[in-house]
């Protein structure tokens, strides 16, 4: 299992992933993540919030990299999972309301 943290060009991001030193951690944002980054693995492009289907695109990617918990960073991010937790409970994907960035 693995744990997503959002707003991956945060240091409150950085942060909390140096804290989880011993889990399987993805560091992933929607905004411009350089290109390096991306190739390397070190971080994923998180579907865009403004995106109709965000919260479906979320589930799926969560799914698809076996995702259990996600700690969200930004407000909009936010807002929208709360809506679906029950939906993300179903699947037994914890979502974790953290400090905004």
């Amino acid at each position: 299992m693995n744990i997503l943290i959002t707003a991956a060009t945060s240091a409150q991001a950085h942060r909390l992933k140096n804290e989880l030193i011993n889990e399987q951690v993805l560091l992933g944002d929607h905004l411009e993540i350089p290109a390096f980054m991306l190739a390397s693995g070190a971080m994923i492009k998180l579907p865009n919030p403004e995106s109709s289907s965000y919260t479906h695109e979320m589930l799926a990617l969560c799914l698809d990299k076996d995702v259990n918990t996600v700690h969200l960073f930004r407000e909009k991010e936010t807002r929208l999972l709360a809506e679906a937790e029950q939906l993300f409970n179903e699947y037994h994907i914890l979502l974790i309301r953290n400090n905004e960035v």
